[in-house]
């Protein structure tokens, strides 16, 4: 007679038997009890199958369309100078989270006259710019959010554009308002020169 014990399941289960050559392991499985957790757990992971089952028969309908460029939204006249970035391409991104300089930034675009479509150009062209980090400095000596050069045109904005990121966003704002007329402007012209 041999004896087996076996933990399955978090159950401790011994099993004495006679060497009739009979798999003791398939029999110490059969001898856990049924439990409520172990029958859940059974549909969790028969539903998993059918999940992953599922997941290997799609099959893409439809090509998704990831961007639209400003002047098929904008009827195509656009009323400004070539360098408004008319030929840009506006990518939409959900807001960002609430008590980051990117929340102040999405909240004041339309302030400025921009629309929220402009967001994606706009966090793309500050995240390249600075890392959107306020005191973003570089050799040149462009300063804070939307480095400005010098950083202390951001002066003209309020007396604290060293340490504030709302003076600065809005300094940058109506920077991309005047120069380039919108945010996709300011970012075609990044892409095409490696500034703005």
């Amino acid at each position: 007679m041999t004896a087996l014990v076996a933990v399955a399941g978090g159950v401790l289960v011994e099993m004495h038997m006679a060497s009739s050559g009979a798999d003791p392991a398939a029999a110490a499985l059969a001898a856990i009890p049924t439990s409520h957790s172990a029958t859940l757990l059974e549909k969790e992971r028969q539903q998993m199958i059918l999940v992953d089952a599922a997941s290997q028969t799609l099959t893409m309908v439809g090509n998704p369309k990831m961007a639209t460029s400003q002047s098929s939204l904008s009827g195509g006249s656009s009323g400004s100078s070539g360098s408004s970035g008319s030929d840009s391409v506006l990518v939409n991104m959900p807001p960002p989270d609430p008590g980051t300089a990117q929340s102040t930034a999405f909240g004041l675009l339309s302030s400025y006259g921009f629309a929220s479509s402009q967001w994606g150009c706009l966090d793309d062209l500050w995240q390249r710019e600075s890392g959107w980090v306020y005191n973003a400095e570089n050799a040149s000596g462009a300063y804070g959010i939307p480095q400005a050069l010098p950083g202390s045109k951001m002066a003209s904005a309020g007396p604290d554009w060293q340490t504030n990121p709302t003076t600065q966003i809005k300094w940058g704002l109506g920077y991309i308002k005047s120069v380039y007329s919108t945010p996709c402007g300011a970012w075609s012209h990044e892409e095409a020169d490696g500034w703005y």
